[in-house]
């Protein structure tokens, strides 16, 4: 699909056409997923990029509450954000998106999952009906599991929703502490995912993996510190939806032509290539993968590859 084009897009530097050729992002958070100069041209100013590497979620988040937040409170911003977040996928040739939707975001709405829905439905049909759109809902870890279970139930009487991540502050609780949660999910019939190896250990990767039942996992690279953890994500066909600028920017990583996604590639370990949070990182899919051409991490064919694997 496409692998030609590709390969020649990325050999050629060419970002532009590299948005016209067919990709997902399988790691991507809604409200900051989105295109940020549409937001600007909303809002009516510039928005401050980040432009110095930061060290935690905290620091992020400080960012975004001072610059960024401010302009999309209530419906009327939630909405602008998801519309941008289309807008940004239909623009970089992104055809299945896993976006992250908050369990809490039914709140803006009275609580009602019904009324959320129907707002994503007209969302995507109006400006992006040709993306693959698999809607996914998020946990943040801070919040405990009773709170979350009673925010995430009224969800489960529609047949819309269609993964779960666990996200935030990855030392914020155990794995443990979110057992009972996730068996609810799995018994509906959702893809289980979770961030957890982005701050934490390798060791925190396997053991997240099996207490949840993941079947993804966002991040998950710093499981190249431990041959034994690498070994379990490939004999168990673990995918990781790997976001190579936030890993840079948020002090992960220190250069990205050192980026682990390189030895977990070849350890035979499933990998994708995602943006996290377009708004804060600046990066779309397309811009990812030619920075990881661009600084040798791999080859036009083996991007190729991991283009694919996101398509499957």
């Amino acid at each position: 699909m496409f692998t030609k084009e590709f390969i020649e897009a990325l050999e050629k530097r060419d970002v532009k056409k590299l948005r016209t050729i067919p990709k997902s992002d399988l790691h991507n958070h809604a409200i900051l997923g989105g295109n940020l100069e549409y937001i600007e041209n909303w809002i009516g100013r510039k928005i401050p990029k980040l432009t110095q590497r930061i060290t935690s979620i905290e620091e992020m988040e400080n960012w975004v509450n001072q610059h960024y937040l401010p302009y999309i409170k209530g419906t009327t911003g939630f909405e602008k954000a998801i519309e941008a977040a289309f807008v940004q996928a239909k623009e970089d040739g992104v055809v299945k998106l896993e976006m992250s939707i908050d369990v809490y975001f039914r709140h803006f709405y009275g609580g009602s999952a019904g009324k959320l829905i129907e707002v994503l439905k007209k969302l995507h049909k109006k400006y992006a009906p040709e993306v693959n759109f698999i809607p996914e809902l998020g946990f943040n870890r801070s919040v405990s599991q009773d709170l979350l279970i009673e925010w995430f139930e009224p969800y489960l009487d529609y047949d819309y929703f269609k993964s779960v991540d666990l996200y935030g502050d990855e030392l914020a609780q155990p794995a443990s502490n979110f057992k009972q949660l996730y068996r609810i999910a799995k018994s509906n019939g959702f893809k289980l995912k979770a961030h957890v190896g982005e701050f934490g250990d390798a060791e925190s990767i396997q053991k997240t993996v099996e207490i949840l039942e993941l079947d993804e996992v966002q991040h998950g690279i710093s499981a190249v510190k431990s041959k034994s953890v690498m070994r379990f994500l490939r004999e168990n066909n673990i995918q990781l939806n790997i976001c190579p600028t936030s890993n840079y920017m948020l002090s992960r990583v220190e250069e990205i032509k050192k980026h682990p996604i390189r030895k977990l590639f070849d350890y035979g370990i499933k990998v994708t290539v995602n943006t996290d949070d377009v708004i804060v990182f600046q990066n779309g899919v397309s811009e990812e993968f030619l920075m990881l051409y661009e600084h040798g991490v791999f080859s036009a064919k083996e991007l190729d590859v991991i283009r694919l694997n996101g398509l499957m």
